[in-house]
């Protein structure tokens, strides 16, 4: 008689990885539940919302809650493995022609399979799809290369920063006002939540082979210089299309649903999409990882099976997410600010778009990743919880300064400006390690929560008071981007002052004189 057993070691990984599985949603749970509960507390203070577009938020509210659980799980077993082992790979070659070379490769790839960028371009009426996006994707390209070169020849980033972001804004004389906001813009939506930790893992790979006393250092600061790749590239392209059209493209509203059943139909109907997307923006990555397993890396069959099944974790999570941030939370972003800014209280806009950009933060799925890598590089010299507390900071002050500029209509110049000069002279008080962490920051806040919910909620309200979209609300993302690279930077000059080093060499026992906490 045959006898149906499953192998005894295959048991405790399944109770291992479900208990993870467990772990991260509640996590997540943690990080939607409170800007969910603050959007409702809205909708019965200041705008009541159609039933329809209530149901999709809180059907969306649980899909990023389990989407994101899947996603931050799928990247810690597939795609941070990946990109290290990538890192290493390309370290040990000793070819810095093949890396320059892969590395442009990569770039152009991610980039152009990147959802926002698409968006993005949508909004540009007047330069075509196609050629924005493949200017952009060269950016990216670019900047990914002198990246991961930068690290290889141990070259600091902050005078690099210092040099590129004076060429910007040299650059930004030139184009016309309502270019400005999207070249901006542009730099924090081309770093998405999939690619940022596959960047992050492929910069440690490499800076941990390269050693040396900079080595933690070294490991951050590639998102830092790809958020520079695509700034300049659509101010590049501006000059050769000057005439741009000043009518966006028409925002999304929320699908009629009258039931249960009805929420059900409009959230089927908007997955298929979503799984493309999520498929074209992971399948670069795959693939690429794959030519190097079969030519270079030969790694165990177990360590692959592993890395596959993170890979389909990460693949359903970020579907799932997308699906409930984009159906659920843009309508309802973009509702919130019309019924906001048409009211009395216009002016409330900026304390409460101060609240929700804090509370914001915390469910980008990426910014969970940056934390716990930041974590991980530093031996818990930098605590997680105090890293999403300074980026949360960032985040409300650049959504308040946001609205004062719906409201107002004052030119971003006077805010991308002077907070990007605080913030390159900062960086020379700021141990290396926190100037690095702070730009990389500013593109990883700028995730899909930021694009689906608090940019629409700035269209909304612009539109309300009968402002210019795109001078006015457009830019919200170039602010969240910049922010939090203050408010990492101060905390590195707190660190400084507190312990009198640089995080490089962390204690062996660290006791609680030597972690940053507030």
């Amino acid at each position: 008689m045959k006898r149906n057993f499953r192998p005894a070691s295959l048991l405790p990984q399944h109770r291992r990885l479900t208990k993870k599985l467990r772990e991260k949603i509640r996590e997540s749970l943690s990080s939607v539940l409170p800007i969910t509960l603050l959007i409702l507390l809205l909708s019965l203070l200041f705008a009541p919302v159609p039933l329809d577009t209530m149901g999709l938020f809180l059907l969306g509210a649980a899909l990023m809650i389990l989407g994101m659980g899947f996603f931050t799980l799928g990247a810690d077993m597939a795609m941070l493995p990946m990109g290290e082992q990538m890192g290493v790979s390309l370290t040990r070659r000793r070819s810095v022609w093949f890396l320059a070379g892969f590395a442009f490769l990569l770039g152009v790839l991610i980039t152009v399979a990147e959802p926002d960028l698409t968006v993005l371009a949508n909004q540009v009426q007047g330069v075509p799809n196609i050629v924005l996006i493949l200017a952009v994707a060269a950016g990216v390209g670019l900047f990914l290369a002198a990246a991961l070169l930068r690290i290889l020849f141990r070259l600091p980033l902050k005078y690099i920063l210092m040099g590129l972001y004076a060429l910007v804004f040299l650059l930004g004389i030139f184009i016309k006002p309502e270019f400005l906001p999207m070249a901006f813009d542009a730099g924090g939506v081309t770093t998405g939540p999939m690619t940022v930790p596959f960047i992050l893992a492929l910069g440690m790979g490499i800076a941990n082979v390269r050693g040396g006393d900079r080595a933690q250092d070294d490991s951050f600061g590639l998102v830092a210089l790809c958020s520079v790749g695509p700034i300049l590239a659509v101010m590049l392209v501006s000059l050769f299309f000057p005439h741009l059209a000043n009518t966006p493209a028409a925002e999304p509203a929320a699908a009629a649903a009258e039931t249960t059943r009805d929420l059900m139909r409009v959230m089927g109907r908007s997955l298929p999409g979503y799984l493309k997307e999520a498929l074209v923006a992971l399948l670069p990555i795959v693939a690429l990882f794959a030519g190097f397993q079969v030519f270079m890396l030969h790694l165990p069959g177990s360590e692959i099976r592993r890395m596959a099944v993170g890979v389909l974790y990460t693949y359903i999570g970020l579907t799932v997410f997308l699906t409930g941030v984009n159906t659920g939370f843009l309508p309802m972003g973009g509702f919130l600010g019309r019924q906001i800014a048409a009211s009395p209280f216009r002016w409330a806009l900026i304390p409460l778009g101060m609240a929700m950009g804090y509370l914001a933060v915390a469910a980008e799925p990426a910014v969970h990743v940056l934390n716990s890598q930041v974590e991980q590089v530093t031996a818990g010299a930098i605590r997680r919880s105090v890293m999403m507390k300074a980026l949360s900071l960032g985040v409300a002050v650049s959504v308040g300064l946001s609205m004062v500029r719906v409201l107002t209509g004052v030119s971003i110049w006077y805010f991308i400006l002077p907070g990007y000069l605080i913030a390159l002279l900062l960086a020379l008080f700021t141990p290396p390690v926190f100037t690095a962490i702070a730009f990389d920051s500013g593109g990883v806040a700028s995730g899909p929560m930021t694009a689906a919910f608090m940019l629409p909620l700035a269209t909304g309200a612009c539109g309300a008071v009968g402002g210019n979209i795109l001078e006015d609300a457009f830019g919200l993302v170039a602010m969240v981007a910049m922010t939090p690279l203050i408010a990492i930077e101060c905390l590195g000059v707190v660190y400084r002052v507190k312990t009198g080093r640089r995080p490089a060499q962390p204690p062996e026992e660290t006791g609680d004189d030597e972690i940053i906490d507030v």
